[in-house]
């Protein structure tokens, strides 16, 4: 029995202008857990797609169980027992959880689909390995962390040995990760070999068995997890030493430039209201935390307060104006930041280049048009600051389509066109989802100079670290209800937990 399932050497992938891979060489025992570490644009999940079959090599082999294979699809890495987990979910909205599960993969008698031998395969996998999903509910409706679950069930449906995870808790909640973190050891110990791309350093120390580190397209190196610490390996990733922990001077809060008032936003999924009767202020030169569960309405009521969802009763005043009923416009104009949870549906226009996108709130200014005609030649001076200034990693620089970039280097982008508006208020939902840990640093410091600066920040995070370190005040949201308001510096993440699941809340009249 070769030492190694998966032997990839040598590989080496171009794009137009960049090298994603260069040289890169990554072996995968049998069994074991190896994380894949690096920044943004690092080449992680280029490297995935090519053992995927996604991508061609331009130069390199990948050998499995010591035999020499050529995988030129998906298909090819499915019989070979490869399945991918992909960072931006391949799942159909309109299709049940168990159609896309079985999609590609249909057992069939005489023309006719055997539905019910696929259900009670998926029924027992999802048993065997604790992923209860509602077979059949439509993708649409279920939560982000569920459609994860139906992503890993596709993998082990087609009896895959090796997984690909790329960015699995990216988009989860602290109790998503764990419950992940628990089902990856149980494929482990069933001899399932586990490929796992994050930028999470406590996941790597927690999970994974071997780490191998990847720097803009090299391959740094390939060490034992219990042989390193997390500030050695973010060195390794980043290239010089991060500060793991944010400083932070204290708030000297000014006047109010948010004021919420009995705010009510319908649900789209059920007939209770998402958000109910909600009232706080945001004010100058502080923090604001909305923390929580995922699903306990602070999607909506940001959608709320950004105009993306009608409220159905209560008011919003931004700089002294009454919002309520303003349109999305109008709001950016009077003093609205907006970093998007979503950024592929609210963020970028996906087909725009970079430097489109950079300027999709600004073209209008002087600066940008005269006479209603574009200026290029401006445009592409202030992209290319923006890009500078937020290291914003691409192909072709300012005139990369948006698309193709990765899913670290879009959110950076958003983030340099939303901080570098300078509204007074700032609107970040999730900003560090996805990033490695030398960008969270530069995101991190970047909203704490805005707040020392006098903008008022109303930040929305599912990290509790994040939450801790950032917040002035913290206001946990529970079933769509702010059921309490917290001091960082005199709560700890024990008691804030008790808050968002609901077994402690604040009286209305303690708050």
């Amino acid at each position: 029995m070769p030492e190694y399932v998966i032997e990839m050497n040598h590989i080496r992938k171009e794009f137009p202008g960049i090298v994603a891979n260069d040289d890169i060489t990554l072996k995968l025992r049998k069994g074991e857990i190896h994380a894949l570490l690096g920044e943004n644009g690092a080449g992680k999940s280029t490297l995935m797609s090519v053992l995927f079959g996604l991508y061609q090599p331009e130069k390199g082999t990948i050998k499995k169980d010591g035999q020499e294979v050529k995988i030129e699809n998906p298909n090819d890495a499915t019989e070979l027992g490869i399945g991918m987990v992909h960072q931006h979910f391949k799942l159909i909205d309109v299709f049940t959880v168990l159609d896309n599960i079985i999609l590609g993969a249909e057992t069939t008698k005489f023309g006719f689909l055997k539905k019910k031998e696929a259900r009670e395969k998926v029924a027992e996998l999802s048993e065997r390995y604790g992923l209860k999903v509602n077979l059949n509910a439509k993708v649409e409706d279920i939560t982000v962390g569920m459609q994860q679950r139906v992503e890993i069930l596709k993998m082990l449906y087609r009896d895959n040995d090796i997984l690909i995870f790329d960015e699995p808790t990216a988009v989860l909640t602290p109790q998503e990760i764990d419950e992940l973190m628990e089902i990856m050891r149980g494929f482990a110990r069933e001899g399932k070999s586990i490929l796992f791309i994050t930028h999470k350093l406590n996941e790597i120390m927690a999970v994974s068995d071997r780490v191998t580190v990847l720097h803009k397209g090299k391959c740094i190196g390939t060490v034992n997890t219990k042989d390193v610490t997390k500030s050695e390996l973010s060195t390794m990733m980043v290239g010089r030493p991060v500060q793991l922990e944010i400083t932070k001077g204290e708030s000297r809060p000014t006047d109010v430039v948010l004021s919420v008032r009995d705010l009510t936003v319908p649900s789209k999924v059920h007939k209770n209201d998402a958000v109910r009767s909600v009232s706080f202020d945001v004010r100058g030169g502080e923090i604001v935390c909305i923390a929580g569960i995922d699903g306990n309405g602070q999607t909506e009521l940001v959608q709320g307060l950004t105009g993306l969802e009608k409220m159905s009763r209560g008011s919003i005043t931004l700089c002294g104006s009454d919002i309520s009923g303003a349109s999305i416009r109008k709001r950016s104009v009077t003093g609205m930041s907006h970093i998007p949870e979503d950024r592929h549906k609210h963020g970028l226009v996906l087909d725009y280049t970079l430097e489109q996108n950079l300027v999709l709130q600004k073209y209008k200014d002087p600066q940008f048009q005269r006479g209603g005609f574009i200026r290029f030649d401006e445009v592409r001076k202030y992209a290319d600051k923006l890009i500078e200034e937020y290291d914003v990693r691409s192909g072709q620089g300012a005139v990369t389509t948006a698309r193709s970039m990765s899913g670290g280097n879009q959110q950076k982008a958003i983030i340099a066109r939303e901080l570098d508006r300078d509204a007074p208020l700032i609107i970040a939902v999730q900003p560090t989802r996805g990033l490695d840990v030398g960008a969270i640093e530069h995101i991190h410091r970047q909203l704490v100079h805005e707040r020392d600066r006098g903008k008022a920040v109303l930040l929305v995070s599912l990290e509790l670290d994040e939450v801790m370190s950032l917040a002035d005040r913290i206001l946990v949201m529970y079933e769509g209800e702010i059921v309490g308001e917290l001091d960082p510096k005199k709560t700890d993440a024990q008691e804030l937990g008790l808050y968002m699941s609901g077994a402690k809340r604040e009286e209305k009249g303690e708050q």
